[in-house]
């Protein structure tokens, strides 16, 4: 099956397997390997991307249910420039990340939380950040990132 989905601004186009997930489709087909395979069962959200702008574990997600989709992985967030994204540089300067393989899923979902959200509490972030494990952290240091973002203008 053909599909054309616009990944990180640019539209591509392949022949995917019926029960290809989005997931492989991006790391395996389109070499994007910033989004991470964890678990396989939706519950770390090491694989979380942006499907039309929302938050999605892209585990769940079958490359052709993203038909004619705006597809952003970690990969797409800096700018042209290099720049990093408000919340990538957030995470970097409030240390919210260790071995960084949850990485990529947590800036994903602080994104999108904080698109929802611009201004979250505490609890909202960690309420909206409760579907992406890190096993190394703790969490402090994500959720000082993210608030740190927000602080920032972090919801571009």
């Amino acid at each position: 099956m053909e599909i054309t989905i616009r990944v990180n601004g640019k539209e591509t186009t392949a022949d995917v397997e019926d029960r290809t997930l989005l997931v492989h489709h991006l790391r395996d087909q389109l070499g994007l390997t910033g989004t991470n395979v964890g678990c396989d069962t939706t519950s770390c959200g090491a694989c979380t991307v942006l499907l039309d702008g929302e938050s999605v574990k892209s585990c769940t997600v079958l490359a052709a249910q993203a038909e004619g989709a705006d597809v952003t992985t970690i990969e797409g967030l800096a700018a042209e420039d290099g720049s990093l994204h408000p919340v990538q540089q957030a995470f970097s300067d409030h240390h919210g990340l260790q071995c960084g393989f949850c990485t990529p899923g947590m800036v994903m979902a602080s994104v999108s939380l904080l698109r929802e959200v611009p201004e979250p509490t505490e609890d909202q972030v960690r309420s909206g950040l409760e579907g992406n494990l890190c096993r190394c952290t703790g969490y402090h240091n994500i959720v000082a990132a993210v608030l740190a973002a927000a602080a920032d203008g972090g919801a571009q």
